[in-house]
């Protein structure tokens, strides 16, 4: 497959990445000025008021409450779906929205990414529309395009702020790792969502257990609990109450509190939302990627890997692990590169990776990940040696007028270190510069 050329120009900055857009793939071929999404909704208010909450999301610093004027998601469509994604502007929290095939009328999904903007004009225009009245939305170059009889809207293409690359990557590695903790029906979820506090709210923190009246919040860990903090993070799905079908909640192994995630079921429709461990911490600095980035020829494995994506909506490792003549840790190892460049996502209900095509800026993946850079100098700069003891390195840092060593252990398959970051970090951030030294060398000698 050929590189996909884009048709408009892409910018980058350090601090704003302004998508161009790839062209439409169909079975013609590829479509050089692409309206890759364009149809009637199916449930008109439930599409509305899901593009909404992704607009309360953005706009909102769920830390030290504070609104913004960004509303800007990023928009997908693949085939037999169209995604919409967001973070909040304290990027504590993932939002993501999909409407299914089923959500759609009379209309086509072809494939392609853009970002755009959602200005008062459309927000007020979605918040006034009827559970049965006509909406039509199309997507594309020009942006999107919103209309119903009596409100036409256009928003266009915007930038994206460039901490939403690394906390993309982030949030797939991240959410790979959760399980389903529990679901509830309807009348559950619904009156859950009812019990949440406002975003101007405290951050109440607590554990949500479920029992056969719903889900109740615990100061205590109970068995079968998932901890929350800041259950204000939550807020935005107040909007979907009278839609809501069902809920489930994703949380990872063992006893302590860690990311967790919530999808509710819709009609035609889920939306999920991603929470950090802590409503202080941001996705983009989560460093869930580091160690699938510290292969040495992971850049050239990913690069094979991107030729054979197409806006898949679950992306099958077989497939791409036969076409591409790897073996299945190579094509996970190339993927996870592709999700530090923001240009892989993870969908929880399929428990697959899926494809949104951002451009492609290798070097933005060492810029956004400085430990593995700075591994990378200790290894060149031969600072790594093994220890006299079985299973541990010694890693030289410092100055050269103060020198330091740290020993890195490896014990179960992972990497300890005895540095300050590494013991005071709680080892939930991702491994530190030395770990990934001894990683790197440790590949390179095999």
């Amino acid at each position: 497959m050929g590189v996909r050329a884009f048709t408009t120009t892409t910018s980058v900055s350090s601090d704003h990445l302004a998508l161009a857009l790839a062209p439409a793939l169909t079975p013609e071929g590829p479509v050089a000025d692409p309206s890759f999404f364009h149809g009637f909704a199916t449930e008109p208010q439930v599409l509305a008021r899901g593009l909404l909450s992704l607009a309360d999301i953005t706009a909102t610093r769920y830390f030290k409450y504070t609104p913004t004027t960004q509303r800007d998601p990023v928009l997908t469509a693949h085939g037999d779906r169209l995604r919409a994604e967001v973070f909040s502007a304290c990027n504590s929290v993932y939002a993501r929205f999909d409407l299914l095939a089923s959500g759609m009328d009379g209309g086509d999904v072809a494939r392609g990414t853009t970002n755009v903007d959602l200005g008062m004009a459309t927000r007020r225009a979605l918040a006034a529309i009827g559970r049965n009245e006509l909406l039509h939305l199309e997507v594309g170059r020009r942006g999107l395009v919103m209309a119903t009889p009596g409100v036409f809207a256009t928003e266009r293409p915007v930038e994206m702020p460039g901490r939403w690359i690394p906390a993309l990557g982030n949030v797939a590695e991240l959410h790979r790792a959760l399980s389903p903790a529990f679901s509830v029906g309807r009348a559950a979820a619904r009156a859950l969502l009812a019990s949440i506090p406002a975003a101007t709210g405290a951050a109440a923190t607590g554990w949500l257990t479920p029992a056969a009246s719903g889900i109740r919040v615990a100061p205590r860990r109970t068995a079968g609990a998932v901890h929350v903090h800041g259950l204000h993070r939550l807020s935005a799905l107040k909007r979907l109450i009278p839609h809501v079908n069902g809920l489930t909640v994703y949380a990872s192994a063992g006893d302590e509190p860690g990311a967790t995630a919530f999808e509710v079921e819709l009609p035609h429709a889920r939306m999920l939302l991603g929470l950090t461990t802590e409503a202080w911490r941001g996705f983009s600095g989560e460093g869930s990627l580091l160690g699938a980035l510290a292969d040495p020829v992971v850049a050239e494995v990913a690069a094979l890997v991107s030729a054979l994506l197409s806006f898949e909506p679950v992306i099958d490792v077989e497939r791409l692990r036969r076409a591409a003549g790897l073996t299945t840790r190579e094509v996970e190892s190339g993927i996870a590169v592709l999700a530090a460049s923001g240009r892989v996502g993870w969908d929880l209900e399929a428990g697959a990776h899926f494809h949104r095509e951002l451009p492609d800026e290798p070097e933005r993946v060492t810029r956004d990940n400085p430990r593995v850079a700075a591994a990378r100098r200790l290894v060149a700069a031969g600072l790594v040696d093994r220890a006299s003891a079985a299973g541990e390195w010694l890693v030289h840092a410092g100055s050269a007028t103060e020198p330091v060593s740290y020993t890195v252990r490896e014990a179960d398959g992972s990497l300890s270190c005895t540095c300050t970051w590494q013991l005071t970090g709680r080892g939930d951030r991702g491994p530190c510069k030395h770990a990934l030294a001894v990683q790197i060398l440790t590949k390179e000698t095999r």
